[in-house]
Protein backbone atom coordinates (compact mmCIF):
# COMPACT_ATOMS: atom_id res chain seq x y z
CA UNK A 1 0.00 0.00 0.00
CA UNK A 2 1.91 3.52 1.03
CA UNK A 3 4.84 3.74 2.53
CA UNK A 4 5.66 6.06 5.31
CA UNK A 5 7.79 8.69 4.49
CA UNK A 6 10.18 9.95 6.92
CA UNK A 7 9.51 13.74 8.24
CA UNK A 8 11.07 16.03 6.50
CA UNK A 9 13.36 19.20 7.19
CA UNK A 10 16.04 20.11 9.61
CA UNK A 11 17.21 17.34 11.56
CA UNK A 12 17.69 20.09 14.57
CA UNK A 13 14.49 21.61 13.62
CA UNK A 14 12.73 17.76 14.00
CA UNK A 15 14.10 17.63 17.43
CA UNK A 16 13.03 20.81 18.58
CA UNK A 17 10.00 19.94 17.23
CA UNK A 18 9.73 16.69 18.71
CA UNK A 19 10.38 17.55 22.69
CA UNK A 20 8.36 20.57 22.04
CA UNK A 21 5.21 18.51 21.08
CA UNK A 22 5.94 16.11 23.82
CA UNK A 23 5.64 18.83 26.31
CA UNK A 24 2.15 20.24 27.47
CA UNK A 25 3.32 23.92 28.48
CA UNK A 26 4.97 24.30 25.72
CA UNK A 27 2.20 23.00 23.42
CA UNK A 28 0.37 25.88 25.46
CA UNK A 29 2.58 28.49 24.64
CA UNK A 30 2.81 27.48 21.15
CA UNK A 31 -0.43 27.63 20.97
CA UNK A 32 -1.42 31.08 22.25
CA UNK A 33 1.83 32.98 20.90
CA UNK A 34 0.66 31.26 17.15
CA UNK A 35 -2.97 32.82 17.82
CA UNK A 36 -1.64 36.12 19.51
CA UNK A 37 0.32 36.48 16.28
CA UNK A 38 -2.75 36.16 14.29
CA UNK A 39 -5.23 38.95 12.17
CA UNK A 40 -7.75 37.40 14.44
CA UNK A 41 -6.36 38.03 17.60
CA UNK A 42 -6.68 41.34 16.09
CA UNK A 43 -9.91 41.52 15.39
CA UNK A 44 -10.95 40.16 18.32
CA UNK A 45 -9.57 42.64 20.55
CA UNK A 46 -10.25 45.68 18.59
CA UNK A 47 -14.10 44.35 18.80
CA UNK A 48 -13.47 43.99 22.33
CA UNK A 49 -12.41 46.65 23.59
CA UNK A 50 -14.80 48.55 21.44
CA UNK A 51 -17.25 46.89 23.07
CA UNK A 52 -16.26 47.59 26.53
CA UNK A 53 -15.01 51.04 25.74
CA UNK A 54 -18.98 51.82 24.77
CA UNK A 55 -20.74 49.57 27.27
CA UNK A 56 -19.19 48.71 30.43
CA UNK A 57 -16.75 51.16 31.31
CA UNK A 58 -16.85 55.14 30.90
CA UNK A 59 -13.86 57.47 30.71
CA UNK A 60 -11.00 57.49 31.18
CA UNK A 61 -11.04 53.70 30.90
CA UNK A 62 -8.91 52.36 34.29
CA UNK A 63 -10.44 48.66 34.14
CA UNK A 64 -9.91 48.47 30.59
CA UNK A 65 -6.29 49.78 30.80
CA UNK A 66 -5.02 47.52 33.80
CA UNK A 67 -6.38 44.59 31.50
CA UNK A 68 -4.57 45.82 28.43
CA UNK A 69 -1.42 45.95 30.97
CA UNK A 70 -1.68 42.66 31.95
CA UNK A 71 -2.45 41.28 28.88
CA UNK A 72 0.67 42.95 27.51
CA UNK A 73 3.16 41.54 29.81
CA UNK A 74 1.92 38.14 29.14
CA UNK A 75 2.13 38.04 25.40
CA UNK A 76 5.76 39.60 25.77
CA UNK A 77 6.55 36.25 28.03
CA UNK A 78 5.25 34.24 24.97
CA UNK A 79 7.54 36.34 22.51
CA UNK A 80 10.62 35.55 24.49
CA UNK A 81 9.54 32.00 25.07
CA UNK A 82 9.25 32.07 20.82
CA UNK A 83 12.61 33.79 20.69
CA UNK A 84 14.19 30.90 23.26
CA UNK A 85 13.06 28.64 20.78
CA UNK A 86 14.25 29.93 17.91
CA UNK A 87 17.44 30.68 19.74
CA UNK A 88 17.78 26.74 20.90
CA UNK A 89 16.41 25.75 17.21
CA UNK A 90 19.88 28.17 16.21
CA UNK A 91 22.29 25.82 18.25
CA UNK A 92 20.94 23.07 17.35
CA UNK A 93 21.30 23.88 13.61
CA UNK A 94 24.42 25.32 13.99
CA UNK A 95 26.06 22.06 16.01
CA UNK A 96 24.60 19.91 13.33
CA UNK A 97 26.01 21.84 10.45
CA UNK A 98 29.51 21.83 12.17
CA UNK A 99 29.52 17.93 12.44
CA UNK A 100 28.44 18.09 8.56
CA UNK A 101 31.01 19.93 7.78
CA UNK A 102 33.50 18.14 9.49
CA UNK A 103 32.64 14.92 7.88
CA UNK A 104 32.34 16.10 4.62
CA UNK A 105 35.98 17.74 5.35
CA UNK A 106 36.95 14.53 6.52
CA UNK A 107 35.76 12.75 3.35
CA UNK A 108 37.27 15.33 1.19
CA UNK A 109 40.57 14.94 2.82
CA UNK A 110 40.65 11.18 2.08
CA UNK A 111 39.30 11.29 -1.79
CA UNK A 112 42.19 14.41 -1.82
CA UNK A 113 45.37 12.04 -0.61
CA UNK A 114 43.96 9.21 -2.42
CA UNK A 115 44.10 11.34 -5.65
CA UNK A 116 47.39 12.46 -4.81
CA UNK A 117 48.91 8.48 -4.21
CA UNK A 118 47.32 7.17 -7.44
CA UNK A 119 49.13 10.66 -9.33
CA UNK A 120 51.97 9.84 -7.69
CA UNK A 121 52.22 6.00 -9.46
CA UNK A 122 51.17 7.03 -12.69
CA UNK A 123 54.03 9.30 -12.81
CA UNK A 124 56.43 6.62 -11.24
CA UNK A 125 55.08 3.90 -13.64
CA UNK A 126 54.95 6.58 -16.67
CA UNK A 127 58.65 7.83 -15.66
CA UNK A 128 59.74 4.33 -15.29
CA UNK A 129 58.21 2.89 -18.41
CA UNK A 130 55.24 1.36 -19.45
CA UNK A 131 52.87 0.39 -16.19
CA UNK A 132 52.36 -2.85 -15.33
CA UNK A 133 49.00 -4.37 -16.86
CA UNK A 134 50.28 -2.38 -20.43
CA UNK A 135 51.81 -4.46 -23.28
CA UNK A 136 52.05 -2.57 -26.60
CA UNK A 137 50.02 0.37 -25.34
CA UNK A 138 47.06 -1.84 -24.39
CA UNK A 139 45.49 -2.61 -21.30
CA UNK A 140 45.61 -6.76 -20.17
CA UNK A 141 42.45 -7.98 -19.64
Amino acid sequence: MGTKRAPSGHPARLAVERERAEDLQLRVADGITRFAGSMAFVYLHAALFAVWMVFFEKSPWQTLTLIVSLEAIFLSTFVMIGQNRQAEFARRKADHDYEAQELELHHNTEVTELIHTLTREIHAAVRDGRPDGWRDGRVRG
